[in-house]
């Protein structure tokens, strides 16, 4: 072609014939390079490119992504250092705390209605499936474990990050997020820690003991992070309170996230940051001009899993990925 208009690529049929890994199939969603298949390509481009260049990495981590079977994905990730600050809804570390202490949850149950569920103390996330005994295990054994936690520190207040630290050394579970988070030395924060079941099971340990959490220390915690020299990117599964907490850190400190994925089901159209667009982050400063970003729009617990396997294969070595 000639002129100076746009550069045009064909789009290619996607061949799936003798392709037998991950990162195959992925190269060829690169071939075609449109729709949500384009979009993986380009979002595992990126997340390879983060590593490469030594990017700090934040995970984002909104929805029911334990019960929807990510808690493996997501700990391997911190082992293989593709993550190096983690911000998650209370809820998914509830999850994670709860299958580390062996208290299983469900699928395949067959029922009629949620009043019937309600009837026989079945708690429903979607199609996975909690039974209220298992709430009171959990109770049973995380306030042991919050009661070490609390008095192995000598300060007078604990920031909420300090206090998982705390219990993912208690842990005994190489799959555990929070205990993986312990060991590479990942700080997790946990923004709205009280909008959750550990939160609530803080809430009762503080009734006969005399405690304080310093939700303010976190906050600072990764304003110091977002402050240290180097590139750093994002990868936003889902929004809310930890996408926000993540980007809003590029508000103080100098700089702004170079890289970044968003892997989300929500519109932009409400208004929303859920659905907010990468670009609209670029008008607050927390992305830069020149990012190189990509949302996917689709369920995270396909597309997560498709994007890091096929970026795993690349960095073909096996060895951790260090900062």
């Amino acid at each position: 072609m000639t002129g100076s208009g746009p550069m045009k690529r064909k789009v290619e049929d996607i061949d799936i014939r003798d392709k037998n890994s991950v990162d195959q199939l992925v190269s060829q969603f690169g071939a075609s390079g449109v729709f949500g298949a384009g979009r993986v390509k380009k979002a595992a481009d990126i997340l390879e490119d983060m590593i490469n260049i030594g990017a700090r990495i934040y995970l984002g981590l909104a929805g029911a992504m334990v019960p929807g079977g990510m808690r493996r994905v997501i700990s391997d990730m911190i082992d293989d250092g593709m993550v190096h600050v983690l911000v998650s809804t209370g809820a998914n570390i509830t999850h994670d705390l709860m299958c580390s202490l062996g208290i299983p949850q469900w699928r395949d149950l067959r029922y009629e209605s949620d009043a019937e569920l309600r009837s026989k103390g079945i708690s429903r996330i979607y199609d996975s499936f909690l039974d209220d005994g298992a709430f009171e295990e959990f109770e049973s054994r995380i306030q042991p474990i919050l009661g070490k936690c609390f008095e192995s520190t000598e300060k007078d207040a604990i920031a909420p990050s300090e206090l998982i630290h705390e219990i993912g050394g208690r842990l005994d579970d190489q799959h555990s997020i929070v205990a993986s988070a312990c060991r590479r030395d990942v700080p997790i924060f946990v923004p709205a820690f009280t909008d959750s079941i550990l939160g609530l099971q803080t809430f009762f340990y503080s009734q006969a003991h005399s405690i304080r959490l310093d939700v303010l220390a976190d906050l600072k915690r990764i304003i110091d992070i977002s402050y240290q020299e180097g590139p750093s990117g994002a990868i936003l599964v889902g929004g809310g309170v930890p996408k926000n907490f993540i980007l809003q850190s590029k508000l103080v400190a100098p700089g702004a996230f170079s890289r970044c994925v968003q892997i989300t089901t929500d519109r932009p159209e409400p208004g929303g940051l859920s659905g907010a667009t990468l670009e609209e982050a670029v008008s607050w400063g927390k992305l830069e001009v020149e990012a190189k970003s990509i949302t996917v729009y689709g369920d995270a617990t396909i597309i997560l899993p498709i994007i890091v396997a096929s970026v795993r294969e690349r960095l073909s070595s096996g060895e951790p990925v260090e900062r």
